[in-house]
């Protein structure tokens, strides 16, 4: 009985092992599919978008400069950091900095542009295509930042919400020549 026991328990965590070595797998590789073209260091994906005015803006137009994307959705409130990148807009502009906003949203664009003008948003909003928020990998929970550098490479991806410094200190790194 003993034995009978023990073999049992033998089985029941060699199958737990099992169980938790491929659900880790699958969520590495759900992971690594949605990440697989948002990697720090790797040229970030170009695009192209219809802005609220109506034309169409590529990553590539900007290239030379630091970008910010900000990838947004109207479902998201309304916050300072809204505010923060129009500041370094503005502060950092003339250094390089280009900051993009891009609407991940079911909202037509009428709705979207009211809402960015309520925020005074002052730099381009650009309305997102599942497409290209599947090139910069999982961004299921908005707000996600992604800062690129002059070089087109990706200096970092921040998901949620950071603090002034925090964001400011990523601005810097992405308009340095070396980060």
């Amino acid at each position: 009985m003993k034995r009978a026991s023990i073999v049992l328990m033998v089985i029941a965590l060699a199958g737990t092992a099992l169980l938790i070595v491929k659900l880790h797998s699958l969520h590495a590789r759900r992971d690594s599919v949605g990440q697989s073209m948002c990697i720090r260091g790797q040229t970030a994906p170009n695009f192209a978008l219809q802005s609220l005015d109506g034309n169409t803006v590529h990553l590539s137009d900007f290239h030379g400069r630091a970008v910010l994307l900000h990838f947004w959705s109207t479902s998201w409130l309304p916050c300072r950091v809204v505010q923060w990148f129009e500041q370094m807009h503005r502060q950092y502009g003339p250094e390089g900095l280009q900051v993009v906003g891009i609407a991940i949203d079911d909202t037509d664009k009428k709705d979207i542009a009211e809402y960015a003008s309520n925020l005074g948003v002052d730099y381009p909003i650009l309305l997102g295509r599942e497409s290209v928020g599947d090139s910069y990998g999982d961004l299921r929970d908005l707000p996600v930042t992604i800062y690129v550098g002059r070089d087109g490479k990706i200096i970092e991806k921040v998901p949620g919400v950071k603090e002034h410094d925090e964001i400011e200190a990523e601005v810097k790194k992405a308009l340095s020549p070396r980060w």
